[in-house]
């Protein structure tokens, strides 16, 4: 509740009520991460009589902003949601189109690996998690004897105890967001790239030795073992309450929602809590943001 109260804080303060008189609604679009708090801000405002309820959409953090940046008019979103800053390409990609923005961190969310509460919970390191599914390990990860450890290969392993037998025996088979999710990029980031590659000698050297660096490491298994799952976050908890043997990733407030049914990974030692991601104790959490578009503002 506390995210929700800083969105509608975040809206309020903005001024914003609507980009022209043909419009007499706010429009907001970006990440499903922040949908669920941005819809309930939305019927909030949508109660006061000094505002009309504003329509918001889904589509990624990608969408929210580009669409936000897109130019001025009532025919380009007001405000864009993110679960991930925008970068510097991003905001030239604004500032070509005379667009300036107001950057708002409205709150903190965890990125949650879950999976059915029928299944073996599973407790994992971020190195082991990030080698489960990057692409390309080193040849030597896989245990492989008398090979030249700088040499990378596609990733061999098909169970999560092929990583560490302490790991469920089941196939790895993790459901997840597209491309251009904001949490599929901070995932990635934070778990691929950090957590595994950046860490782990033996890929350290291979990606040396190929002339990559660790973001390399950010490009997702493509074999079966990762499997995009579009912005539809909803979807990746059905599938998760069908299969026993499938995980997801998440924002935190799908785990929350449905935690009835779903577990949360504990990943580095810490599970996912309310109190984990507040403090930042939960490894595998990132800010939220709104970008809200100056020439929208109080017209």
């Amino acid at each position: 509740m506390r995210l929700t109260f800083a969105l509608v804080g975040a809206i309020a303060l903005t001024g914003v009520t609507t980009a022209a008189s043909a419009r007499d609604y706010l429009s907001i679009a970006g990440s499903s991460t922040v949908l669920p708090f941005a819809t309930i801000v939305a019927e909030q405002l949508g109660n006061n009589p000094s505002f009309k309820t504003p329509v918001v959409e889904s589509g990624g953090s990608s969408v929210g902003k580009k669409g936000v940046c897109e130019g001025i008019g009532t025919e380009f979103i007001d405000i864009g949601n993110a679960s991930s800053r925008m970068k510097t390409g991003e905001l030239e990609y604004c500032a070509g189109n005379g667009v300036d923005l107001t950057e708002i961190k409205v709150g903190y969310d965890g990125i949650v690996v879950a999976s059915s509460k029928a299944a073996a919970p599973l407790n994992i390191s971020k190195a082991d998690l990030g080698m489960a599914l990057t692409a390309k390990v080193s040849v030597c990860s896989s245990g492989a004897q008398n090979h030249n450890c700088t040499q990378m290969i596609d990733n061999p392993f098909m169970k999560w105890s092929d990583i560490n037998p302490s790991y469920p025996d089941v196939e790895i088979r993790v459901y997840g967001p597209p491309t251009t999710s904001g949490t599929r990029g901070s995932f990635v980031e934070m778990v691929n790239e950090k957590g595994y590659c950046k860490k782990d000698e033996l890929m350290k050297a291979a990606l040396a030795a190929a002339g990559e660096k660790a973001k390399a490491c950010r490009a997702m298994r493509q074999d079966g073992a990762f499997i995009e799952a579009g912005e539809q976050d909803n979807l990746i908890v059905q599938k998760l309450q069908e299969d026993p043997n499938a995980f997801g990733i998440f924002g935190f407030s799908y785990l929350d929602q449905n935690s009835d049914t779903l577990q949360g990974a504990i990943i580095d030692g810490g599970a996912p809590t309310f109190e984990a991601i507040a403090e930042g104790s939960y490894s595998v959490s990132r800010a939220l943001y709104f970008y809200v578009k100056h020439a929208h503002m109080g017209v």
